[in-house]
């Protein structure tokens, strides 16, 4: 390999810097000529390429190089020649190669640019530099169909990164993909990685941990089927064999969702001596392009598409507002904010679908607002009040503001008083912003000892609308004891609505009657398999959804333990291609008891172990034939320290009550002899009655050991299984309550709630002017003025001195003739107030891993689209409303009697 590395070196060393420049030229511009999808680009770091660069223009007059970074290069011999590049070295835009997943391949960094980090070359042109120079790591990228058309060409920088977890043992493997590979293609990567065949496995999209669809349909491609960027697969193992699920493939780095790059970024125009390398961008929609999240930066992502997206701003900020720029105002940003965002909404509506890195607007964000800079997650809400204000002071046409000393109504006509609140603000606030987005409100108090009426009209850019939500809510959570003392049983206990797991466990204690010794540990099951768990005493409710299962169960108070997971099956059979085909499938519910790691874990004591969990649903007429009377009073409840044990391994019975001390049997108790196996590392089911008396080898990553029961007809008759197939739901819709409780809450109904009167809280007395006192007035709010775009924010997040918490109450609102008519107090103007949505920001999660997106109408198009960050998909009306809507953007619709404005 050496010999020949410097042979190539050998033969490129003939060629003159003035040579190499014109034959990757040539070979540049003909591989552009024939670019077609399927054509592969490789990342070459732009340090290395801007060498080369320099290298090959030395000669060339003008040369535009920068003198400081040429130096350099220089011969140290103080020769004004550059010198020659050596090997290729990308390892600046990978991470340890060394420690990458082999899945996965080489990793590049995820907040890699195009032009600031790499370049992307052709094949033909990599190949020609790789034999002069050498070096590496390679890195290759296909070129993909892109655009709604899928007529665009797009390099693949970015394939997607998926997470296999394999249930039920629970192994993972991250690997990286293309979006327009197959699902055919999944399936036989993910069966390679481990080990395992096509026939064992059903993959799932996983979006979310949830499972969304079946991913049967092998000729459909990861981009049709809406698979996203970090995403989880679901790989779920229908009948495990010997051999299979290797748990030493599945190791991988972690990484942050919130760091990722877009998926399939489309390749730029690379500026060089010699003409362009690269895929166009020429014939995109404009208004489709995406932002890069930069770090946590998807509430200022979401905020910014919906103003950007506002036409009216749109075309402000497109055409020349620098002459309306305030450059003196003192309450502004000095201009800076209005440039920065009219340069962003620029790039965000030129041509192409590159997603945009909003850094420089970012960077101002910081400098004039610092409880946004960092890369901490925050309000999307009060960025873009912040924004509206600073632009608003930025492009305030009034240079020079007055001082108006605003007047008490004192009777006269609201009309007159109204305007003249108006005016007086207009006389010191006109701007863009105010023209479109701000209104006028009524506000009325009284005062409740002297009845002192004060009347007001003020401004608003937004309205904040409260929703009404319960502070309770019941749980339904099914308690089983490991201990084999009571049958399974349902507990229902009332809990704060925004409360911890803490205050679950308290409640179900309580009534549960959990000894001092016991404690209770709860589980969320999903599928017949432990989803996860809630351990953490700190976990938020609200995760727990209404059609969650939930389980808890009473177990000792030990040190240093693992789990076992006892995952019940029952044998399906069903019929293919003629033939009948049968296999073990999990069902009902799976129990959990605690193993302690201090002492040796011997097979015999699991067998004793789950034998006595399940002892209560033994029925009584297998009883009887066990002809073992103390068994039938450790079975029933009574004495629960009775050790059961059956096999080979336990000829005798022995019953720890005085009274049956003597009662023995010689022959094993076979109506206790469940199939019970134990799943070793890699998925191998071993039979726990063969090795009863051997210790059991555990291995220390793991945290919790698997057990299969296979429930056959024969133990299906002498056990009563159905405890364990029923497990009710968190909360279950009664038909009487069902109407009450699932009704949305209307936006209406908000505003309703905005507009009511009530006193003002004590931290808010109103001064009453004529008692001279300050006093707990009442206040009424009315509507009055409405602006072009009204826009609504849904008040979901809570603040409290000890604790905050989100609403996640779902509102309906309406897309289409939105009327408030009914609800503006000024009847000035008999126009109809209608208004249509045309944008929001949506929140999902909770208060610390929440995430924020977009929902916006381009209305050239009359189109809805999802702007998720970097990605950009267009959707359907009816997935507008959701229970995540946070912030909603409203547009005024023209009317007949539209000649006045109110």
């Amino acid at each position: 390999m050496a010999a020949v590395s410097m042979r190539s070196r050998s033969r490129s060393m003939e060629l003159s810097p003035e040579e190499e420049r014109i034959l990757i030229r040539d070979i540049a511009l003909a591989a552009e000529a024939n670019s077609k999808e399927g054509d592969i680009f490789y990342l070459l770091t732009q340090r290395w390429w801007q060498h080369w660069i320099d290298y090959v223009n030395q000669d060339q007059p003008n040369n535009p190089n920068d003198a400081s970074f040429v130096s350099e290069h220089y011969d140290s011999a103080g020769s004004s020649t550059l010198k020659r590049p050596a090997g290729i070295d990308n390892s600046d835009l990978i991470y340890d190669a060394a420690s990458a997943d082999t899945n996965s391949g080489i990793d590049i960094h995820d907040t890699l640019l195009e032009g600031r980090d790499y370049v992307l070359l052709p094949q033909e042109v990599w190949n020609q530099l790789h034999t002069w120079y050498g070096g590496g790591p390679t890195l290759p990228r296909k070129v993909i169909s892109s655009g709604l058309s899928q007529t665009e060409m797009a390099v693949e920088v970015y394939p997607l990164r998926l997470q296999l977890l394999v249930m039920p043992k629970g192994d993972r493997s991250i690997i990286r993909i293309s979006k327009k590979e197959t699902i055919a293609e999944l399936h036989r990567r993910a069966c390679d990685i481990f080990d395992l065949s096509m026939e064992q496995v059903c993959i799932w999209d996983y979006y979310g941990r949830r499972k969304h669809a079946l991913m049967n349909d092998m000729d459909k491609t990861l981009d049709d089927a809406n698979i996203q960027m970090d995403q989880d697969i679901l790989v779920e193992v229908l009948n495990p064999v010997n051999g299979g699920l290797s748990a030493t493939k599945g190791a991988s780095r972690s990484y942050s969702v919130e760091l990722i790059q877009s998926q399939g970024l489309i390749a730029r125009e690379l500026d060089t001596p010699y003409g362009t390398i690269g895929v166009s961008t020429r014939g995109s929609s404009c208004g489709l392009t995406g932002l890069q999240n930069l770090g946590n930066t998807c509430f200022m992502n979401s905020a910014i598409q919906c103003l950007v997206h506002t036409p009216e701003f749109a075309r402000y900020f497109r055409e020349d507002y620098h002459q309306e720029i305030n450059w003196q105002n003192p309450l502004g940003m000095v201009g800076e904010l209005a440039l920065a965002f009219g340069e962003l909404l620029r790039k965000l509506w030129a041509p192409g679908r590159t997603p945009v890195a909003p850094r420089p607007f970012k960077t101002k964000l910081a400098r004039f607002a610092p409880q946004f800079s960092g890369y901490n997650q925050h309000d999307s809400q009060e960025l873009l009040a912040f924004l509206l204000d600073g632009l608003h002071e930025d492009l305030n046409r009034v240079k020079h503001k007055p001082y108006i000393k605003s007047r008490d109504a004192d009777g006269r006509p609201d009309e007159d008083v109204a305007d003249e609140y108006w005016a007086n603000h207009i006389a010191r606030n006109d701007s863009i912003i105010v023209d479109v987005c701000q209104g006028q409100y009524k506000s009325t108090l009284v005062c409740p000892i002297c009845n002192k009426v004060s009347v007001t009209f003020d401004p608003f850019m937004y309205l904040s609308l409260p929703l009404q939500s319960t502070t309770t809510r019941t749980m339904t959570v099914t308690v089983f004891t490991c201990d084999g003392s009571a049958l399974p049983s349902a507990c229902t206990v009332t809990v704060p609505k925004q409360g911890r797991c803490r205050d679950l466990i308290q409640m179900l204690s309580n009534a549960s009657s959990v000894k001092h010794t016991e404690k209770l540990l709860l589980v969320e099951i999903q599928h017949h398999m432990v989803q996860r768990f809630l351990e953490d005493p700190l976990i938020s409710l609200s995760t727990i959804k209404d059609d969650d299962h939930l389980a808890a169960f009473k177990v000792p108070k030990l040190a240093n333990t693992k789990y076992l997971q006892l995952i019940h099956r029952r044998r399906e059979q069903g019929n293919s291609d003629s033939q009948i085909t049968s296999g073990w499938k999990p069902y009902g519910t799976p129990l959990v008891l605690p193993i302690s790691c201090d002492d040796e874990i011997i097979g015999g004591n699991i067998l004793m172990m789950v034998h006595k969990m399940l002892s209560p649903m033994l029925r009584t007429k297998s009883l009887e034939r066990t002809k073992i009377s103390g068994v039938m009073s450790a079975t029933e409840g009574s004495d629960p320290s009775v050790d059961l044990c059956s096999g080979e391994a336990c000829t005798d019975s022995v019953v720890s009550n005085s009274a049956n001390k003597d009662i023995t049997s010689s022959k094993p108790v076979s109506s206790l002899e469940l199939p019970l196996q134990l799943v070793g590392e890699n998925n191998t089911c071993t039979d726990l009655w063969v090795g009863v008396e051997k210790a059991i080898r555990l291995a220390s990553s793991s945290t919790s050991i698997l057990i299969y029961v296979d429930w056959s007809q024969k133990f299906l008759e002498k056990y009563d299984t159905h405890y364990l197939e029923n497990l009710p739901e968190v909360f279950k819709y009664g038909p009487v309550t069902k109407k009450a409780r699932t009704e949305p809450l209307s936006l209406y109904t908000c505003l309703e709630a905005f507009l009511r009167e009530e006193p003002l809280v004590p931290e808010d007395m109103w001064y009453c002017p004529q008692c001279k006192e300050r006093r707990q007035a009442s206040k009424k709010l009315d509507l009055w003025r409405l602006p072009e775009v009204l826009v609504i924010h849904l008040k979901r997040f809570s603040y409290s001195r000890s604790m905050k918490h989100k609403l996640e109450t779902f509102v309906d609102f309406p897309i289409h003739d939105f009327d408030l008519t009914n609800y503006v107090a000024s009847k000035k103007n008999a126009r109809r107030q209608l208004y249509e949505l045309y944008a929001l920001t949506n929140h999902i999660g909770g208060m610390g891993s929440g995430h924020y997106t977009a929902h916006i109408k381009l209305l050239d198009e009359n189109r809805w689209y999802s702007f998720d960050d970097s990605c950009v998909s267009p959707i359907n009306e009816e997935e507008v409303k959701s229970g995540a809507a946070y912030v909603l953007f409203y547009r005024r619709v023209a009317t007949e009697d539209a000649d006045a404005s109110c």
